[in-house]
């Protein structure tokens, strides 16, 4: 299962199951699950934790230092779930803080040239399209889609079934369910693409579709259009969406909202 050009440190912990291609370098506190195949030339730096049944292509860096002018050699770590695909020249970095992580859930696709940078955190579902720069501290929740050859600022959250258009610039926090676009990025619609993909039943886009219009096309401010979303809080979708705008525009350590397209624009919803 291990060509023998490749280059593995003793005290890396591969399942026997573990497919290693040629000239392929996998370093100490590396800890590989069962089924999961590391390509040519792939690099993999501990401390690392890689789920099974990951797909790890060509040219992959997983698990090295953090390209941060803070970082001082403390023990930070990368934690990968299940089922993954990490196309060609992926990076992942470890962490900043002594003790931190860089977390990938399960199911997700990464296209060739994304970079993760540290300290981010990854949901299940999400893909993320070719030449697509994650900085530090970012958060993309499950399901969301990223287009392609766009950077998002660090500490900005991705919401879940967000669908970001390529070379957009992403700045702020993107609320879950959202469609967005451009350079300044502004928020154009309702996912509508990703509810059909997720099989979303009819309920459940009209209430959204009622959230959508409260939030951006009423009128209101975005405290006051909060307000008028409680009564829809029976409704899981809406409450997620209600508490990650909340957390948005009032934790101080949050970078605030993408904006709503301009007044008379063209919308989907």
């Amino acid at each position: 299962m291990i060509h023998p050009t490749a280059i593995i440190d003793p005290r890396a912990e591969l399942d026997p199951t573990v497919k290693v291609g040629p000239y392929a370098v996998i370093g100490a506190e590396v800890k590989i699950g069962a089924g999961t195949v590391v390509g040519s030339h792939a690099i993999i730096e501990g401390p690392i934790e890689i789920g099974c049944d990951n797909q790890i292509y060509p040219g992959a860096a997983l698990g090295l230092p953090p390209q941060d002018l803070k970082y001082k050699g403390a023990k930070s770590y990368v934690v990968i779930g299940d089922r993954n695909i990490f196309r060609e020249y992926v990076t992942v970095n470890r962490a900043t803080g002594e003790g931190e992580k860089t977390i990938i859930g399960n199911d997700n696709l990464l296209m060739a040239y994304v970079h993760i940078a540290h300290n981010c955190i990854l949901g299940d579902g999400i893909v993320i399209a070719n030449g697509v720069s994650l900085a530090g501290h970012v958060e993309v929740e499950s399901k969301a889609v990223i287009g392609g050859v766009l950077g998002i600022h660090q500490f900005v959250r991705i919401g879940t079934m967000a669908m970001l258009g390529g070379m957009s610039r992403i700045d702020r926090d993107v609320p879950p369910y959202m469609l967005v676009e451009g350079n300044p990025c502004h928020i154009r619609s309702l996912n509508m693409v990703g509810f059909k993909r997720n099989k979303f039943t009819r309920e459940q886009i009209e209430v959204l579709k009622k959230a959508y219009k409260i939030l951006y096309k009423s009128g209101l401010t975005i405290r006051e259009a909060l307000a008028q979303l409680e009564p829809l809080q029976m409704y899981p979708e809406v409450r997620h969406l209600r508490e990650f705008i909340h957390s948005s525009i009032n934790d101080p350590n949050r970078r605030g909202l993408i904006n709503p397209q301009r007044r008379g624009s063209k919308d989907e919803v």
